[in-house]
C-alpha cells in the first residue's frame, strides 16, 4: 500500500540543514535554551552567536581532518553539544552523535562504537574532557568551549554526501551505523515540520538524548530547518524528577515535544508535584514514539492533563527509526485513534476487528515516502500483517562498513532500495498499526505470540512489577519452542515472590492461553537496555534463558 499524500520538494533535498543554519546568521532571536536544573539555571544561544561559534569549531576541525573523516560528538546534554555536532557538519566531516560515557556499560558500548566508525577526532567539552579521556586516546581531542578564531565558511556537500552515522540501540543486534546524508536530514526534517505544524514560532521543547535519533532530529535540526526555538535538558534531570518536563512544557509557547511511552506514564504519576497553575493548553504536538505506544497511557496522560489544558489531539502516536532518519508515520490533526482486533487472527496474520478485542494505537498515515507491508517478497493488501518496508528520499544509504543487502536491498514492483524495517504491521482503514518485531515474534505450537502483548499483560498483574520493565521472548529445549518472561521487582515492593509468579502465570494464561516455561522476577535496574532505554529482548534472552545452576 501507498501512503503518501506529497512528495519531498527536490530543492529542500539540495538545501543542507547547514545553509539552513548560517542563512540565519542575522536573526538576534534565541535559538537554542539548556535548562541546567542542577544548577538552577538557564543558558541560551542566539543565532548570530551560534552561527558565530559554529564558524570557530568548522575552522578548528579542517587544521587536523581530511573530506570524509569520521569525528565524534561527545559531550554531555548541554549548549557544546549542537556547537560540536553543526561544526562538524559546517566542516564538510562526518559528524558521529554520541555521548560522554558515565557507567562501565556505557563506556563499553562507546568504545565498540567509536572503534566501528574509526573516529580519529573527537569533540568535547571542558565539563566533559575527563570523562572522555577515559575512554581512549584519539589522535585529536578538541575541546569545543576552549576554542578561538576567526573561524571559516560552510563547506559545501553533495546531497548524497553522509552527514553523520546514526548508531542504533542495540535492541535486537549489535549497535550498526546508520549512514545518513545530508538530503535525508533535509527530508526528514521537512515531514516533521509538515507533520507536525513547526514553524519560526514553535518552540521544540524536551529532554531526548542528543545521541538518539528522535532528539537528534527533534531537538537539534528541526529547530535549524524551521526557525524555531529550542529548548531542552538532560534526560538524567527529567528521570530524576518527570515533574521538570512539564513545567517545561508549560513555560513555554507553541510547544512541540517528544518523548517514548514511557515517559508519559512517569508524567502521569508526577501530575501531583506539577501544581495547580500548571497549564499545557499551548501544547501544540506532544509526540510518542521510539516504543510501542499503550492505550491505557493515553487516556491516562489525558484524564490527569486535560483539565489542566492539555488537547485530546495533541497526543500524537507516531512510528520511526534511525534508519528512516526517525519520521515514517504519525496521527494528525485528529490526535490518537485505536481499533480493536482479534487477537488470534492478529498473530496469524490479519487484522479483523471485533468489539471485545486487543487494543492497538495507529501511528497514523506517512507522509513523503511509500510504505508497504509486506510478506514474502510480495505487497500485501489492507488488513493483512507483514513486515513494513519503506522507500524515500529519508532513508539511510547503508550501514557504516557493512553489507546492506538484507536491510536495505528490497526490492518491490522492479524497484529497488526499499527498506527492510524488521518490523511488523499491518493497514487498517488507511491507517498504520504497529504489531510487534520479526525477530521477536514467539512462536508456540505453531501459534505466533508477540512479546510486548505478553509483556503488558505481565506488567499490570501485580503492583509489585515494574510495567516498563518486562521482557519476554521465546526459549527452546528439549521439550520444544516455548516462552519466558522476566519482569524487575518494583522499588520498595512488599510482596510475596512466589504469589507474584502465580499471578503473572494465571494472567498470561488467561489472556493468551499460553503457559510460561517460567517466570523471573529479578532487581531493579537488572534487565539489560539499550541506549534508548528500552529493554532489549535479545540481551535478556542470552543472559537469562540459560537453566540457572
Amino acid at each position: 500500500m501507498t501512503a503518501s499524500p506529497e512528495d519531498v520538494p527536490e530543492q529542500v533535498l539540495r538545501t543542507s540543514i547547514v545553509e539552513r543554519l548560517f542563512a540565519r546568521e542575522a536573526d538576534q532571536r534565541p535559538l537554542f535554551t539548556h535548562q541546567d536544573h542542577s544548577a538552577g539555571v538557564d543558558s541560551t544561544v542566539t543565532w548570530t552567536e551560534f552561527v558565530s561559534r559554529v564558524r570557530v569549531v568548522a575552522g578548528a576541525l579542517r587544521l587536523v581532518t581530511r573530506p570524509g573523516d569520521r569525528v565524534a560528538v561527545l559531550t554531555g546534554q548541554d549548549l557544546n553539544y549542537p556547537l560540536a555536532f553543526f561544526g562538524a557538519l559546517a566542516a564538510g566531516l562526518v559528524a558521529v552523535p554520541l555521548m560522554a560515557p558515565g557507567s562501565a556499560s556505557q563506556r563499553g558500548r562507546l568504545t565498540g562504537v567509536l572503534a566501528d566508525c574509526g573516529a580519529r577526532v573527537w569533540l568535547t567539552s571542558s565539563a566533559a574532557v575527563a570523562k572522555v579521556r577515559e575512554a581512549g586516546e584519539p589522535d585529536h581531542l578538541i575541546v569545543v568551549d576552549e576554542l578561538s578564531g576567526p573561524g571559516i565558511d560552510p563547506i559545501s556537500v553533495a546531497p548524497e554526501s553522509p552527514a553523520y552515522l546514526q548508531y542504533t540501540s542495540g535492541s535486537t543486534r549489535e549497535p550498526a551505523g546508520a549512514v545518513i546524508p545530508h538530503r535525508a536530514v533535509a527530508a526528514a526534517c521537512w515531514q516533521a515540520s509538515r507533520a507536525y505544524a513547526v514553524d519560526e514560532g514553535t518552540t521544540c521543547a524536551g529532554w531526548i538524548p542528543f545521541f538518539h535519533d528522535m532528539g537528534l532530529i527533534q531537538l537539534l535540526c528541526l529547530p535549524v530547518h524551521a526557525g524555531a526555538r529550542s529548548v531542552f535538558m538532560s534526560p538524567a534531570e527529567f528521570v530524576h524528577r518527570p515533574v521538570r518536563w512539564l513545567r517545561q512544557l508549560a513555560d513555554h509557547p507553541a510547544v512541540f515535544t517528544a518523548a517514548p511511552n514511557f515517559a508519559f506514564d512517569l508524567a502521569v504519576e508526577a501530575a501531583e508535584d506539577a501544581g495547580e497553575d500548571l497549564d499545557l493548553s499551548d501544547v501544540r504536538v506532544a509526540l510518542n514514539g521510539a516504543e510501542p505506544v499503550q492505550p491505557r497511557t493515553v487516556a491516562r496522560f489525558l484524564e490527569a492533563f486535560g483539565p489542566r489544558g492539555f488537547r485530546a489531539e495533541a497526543h500524537r502516536p507516531s512510528y520511526g527509526l534511525a534508519e528512516a532518519t526517525v519520521y515514517v508515520a504519525s496521527a494528525g490533526a485528529e490526535g490518537p485513534k485505536s481499533a480493536m482486533f482479534d487477537r488470534e487472527a492478529l498473530a496469524q496474520g490479519q487484522a479483523i476487528e471485533i468489539p471485545d478485542g486487543k487494543e492497538l494505537v495507529s501511528v497514523g498515515r506517512p507522509l513523503g515516502q511509500r510504505v508497504r507491508i509486506v510478506g514474502d517478497g510480495v505487497a500485501r493488501p489492507e488488513g493483512f500483517v507483514g513486515e513494513i518496508w519503506i522507500h524515500g528520499p529519508n532513508v539511510a544509504s547503508g550501514y557504516w562498513g557493512r553489507g546492506d543487502a538484507a536491510a536495505f536491498g528490497g526490492e518491490l514492483d522492479g524497484v529497488g532500495g526499499w527498506l527492510r524495517t524488521g518490523d511488523l504491521g499491518v493497514f487498517h482503514r488507511g491507517d498504520l498499526y504497529i504489531t510487534g518485531r520479526l525477530k521477536d515474534l514467539i512462536v508456540v505450537d505453531g501459534r505466533n505470540f508477540h512479546p510486548q502483548d505478553i509483556e503488558a499483560v505481565a506488567g499490570e498483574s501485580h503492583p509489585a512489577i515494574r510495567r516498563d520493565r518486562v521482557a519476554a521472548f521465546g526459549v527452546s529445549d528439549e521439550r520444544g519452542e516455548g516462552a519466558m518472561l522476566v519482569a524487575e521487582w518494583a522499588k520498595n515492593a512488599d510482596a510475596d515472590v512466589k504469589e507474584v509468579t502465580r499471578v503473572v502465570l494465571r494472567a498470561v494464561s488467561r489472556e493468551h492461553d499460553l503457559t510460561l516455561r517460567s517466570v523471573r522476577l529479578v532487581p531493579s535496574g537488572d534487565l539489560p537496555r539499550t541506549s534508548s532505554g528500552k529493554v532489549a529482548r535479545a540481551a535478556a534472552r542470552a543472559r537469562y534463558s540459560r537453566p540457572r545452576g
